[in-house]
């Protein structure tokens, strides 16, 4: 949701996701709604549910991914009742997805409460420094006196905006010495930050990073973010054990609000991406194994670490039924066709073989072939979408589930980033569109750019510019995302 600041209405971004007949990577616009008010659960079903009619996909939803909200919990379970469940995989279990970006900003908002107080001396020395043009000259030319090179100028961060702080503490560290002597120049300077307080920005820095970087790294549209889910966050839970035993008791402290934060969101989408990273040819089991393991804190060859496997396996299996692929016939050749009619014994055959469920065993067959088959040796460039086209003819339906799971995005951006381009259109001068104009311009606009990507992919500097663009409009998202209610 966005509301149009010099209009004062709420609109709803629809992307739809999905990985095309060449196994690419796509996202589209289809609506850019407008909500009438109040916001509500109810509204916003209705508006969704329309969308989906008017695009006949309410029948073909995989997941829809919302922001992290009671509000949007509810309309969900609304959209499951009114398409039923009957129609959805897995009867609407796996509809609900979560934002992460937004998980992860519940996470580090609890550790930012812990460490406000302690780089409060660095916040009001960076405010007291970009205060005045005249300010930033002066620290400039103290850098240079240091020796200093001013690579990034100082940043003020908003409270309540996670990675402004983590940007701020990031920049002003390098000009630890400047401010050291900008005491020693300026009087009315009187916030120089301890010893004690830098060391702990560096701590911060660290510890911050982790999330700016995984956040950013979810966000990503380009490419399939559901199979790297359950590695980052095993990467988030081992770093904060290890916080944990810190002798600053800041930073245990830390641990201990996030710790709490982390242990109630992370299993919503555990099921979901569970599947995505067995369906990893790198990963398979191995890397739920070495997971569930180091999540729950047990050994990987304990009964209850392979029971969390072997559940979640189950669960693709139960998928992969729901799911029909056309094999093509087996058509002999002519000269070996018999004329001869079947021996009477076939009809007993025929009813033992359709006792068997052969669907059901071929399917088994398919599951158990794949996990059995060898591990595609570790790398960090990887496309699992390349794999599945070519390798993942072996395993015709599970390529079919696979095609939909990796279509699967972890976070909302694809939708949030359209907000930065409608704040353009319905500027202070252009503030009397109508809402169906606006959906007119919004999704026009998506829909070239998508047609300008296939057209102008061999043309370097086009599509370096149209990249240019998007990185500009993420970086504003990755802002906006973090700090969503």
């Amino acid at each position: 949701m966005w509301t149009a600041d010099h209009q004062k209405k709420g609109y709803m971004a629809m992307t739809a996701h999905f990985i095309d007949e060449s196994w690419k990577l796509r996202n589209v616009i289809m609506r850019f709604v407008y909500v009438p008010t109040p916001h509500t659960a109810e509204v916003i079903c209705e508006v969704l549910y329309d969308s989906l009619l008017q695009w006949n996909i309410d029948e073909k939803l995989m997941t829809v991914t919302v922001d992290n909200c009671t509000t949007n919990d509810k309309a969900i379970e609304m959209i499951v009742g009114k398409i039923g469940k009957e129609k959805l995989p897995l009867e609407g279990t796996l509809l609900h997805m979560r934002c992460s970006a937004h998980i992860l900003n519940l996470i580090v908002k609890d550790g930012l409460d812990v460490m406000k107080s302690a780089i409060e001396n660095i916040r009001e020395s960076v405010a007291y420094w970009t205060a005045t043009g005249k300010r930033i000259e002066k620290f400039e030319e103290m850098a240079k006196f240091k020796k200093i090179k001013i690579t990034r100028k100082l940043i003020l961060d908003c409270k309540t905006r996670w990675n402004s702080t983590f940007m701020m503490l990031e920049v002003a560290l390098p000009y630890r010495v400047v401010f050291e002597r900008a005491k020693q120049v300026d009087k009315q300077y009187e916030h120089l930050p301890s010893d004690k307080e830098w060391e702990f920005a560096a701590e911060m820095v660290e510890r911050l990073g982790l999330f700016y970087e995984i956040t950013k790294l979810f966000s990503g549209t380009n490419y399939v973010t559901a199979n790297i889910y359950f590695p980052r966050i095993c990467e988030i839970k081992m770093k904060m054990r290890q916080w944990a035993t810190s002798s600053n008791p800041i930073i245990k402290k830390l641990s201990d609000e996030m710790t709490t934060k982390f242990d109630k969101y992370w299993t919503d989408i555990q099921d979901l991406m569970g599947m995505a990273t067995l369906l990893d040819p790198r990963y398979k089991r191995h890397m739920l194994t070495a997971c569930f393991a180091m999540l729950h804190g047990i050994e990987p060859s304990s009964y209850e670490c392979v029971e969390l496997v072997d559940a979640l396996v189950a669960r693709l299996h139960s998928l992969i039924e729901e799911y029909e692929v056309e094999v093509d016939e087996y058509k002999p050749c002519e000269e070996l066709i018999s004329s001869m009619k079947a021996p009477a014994i076939m009809n007993i055959f025929n009813d033992i073989v359709a006792k068997q469920s052969p669907a059901a065993a071929r399917l088994q067959g398919e599951i158990d072939m794949y996990l059995t088959d060898g591990l595609v040796p570790y790398t960090e460039v990887f496309s699992v979408l390349d794999w599945w086209k070519v390798a993942g003819t072996r395993y015709p339906t599970l390529r079919k589930v696979a095609r939909d799971i990796f279509a699967i995005p972890v976070t909302t951006v694809a939708s949030e980033s359209a907000f930065s381009t409608s704040g353009r259109i319905l500027s202070e001068h252009r503030s009397r569109l109508t809402p169906n104009m606006v959906e007119v311009l919004m999704c026009s606009q998506n829909w070239l750019r998508n047609k300008c990507k296939d057209v102008h992919k061999g043309d370097a500097s086009f599509w370096t510019c149209l990249q240019d663009i998007q990185e500009g409009m993420q970086v504003s998202i990755h802002q906006h995302i973090s700090f969503a209610n």
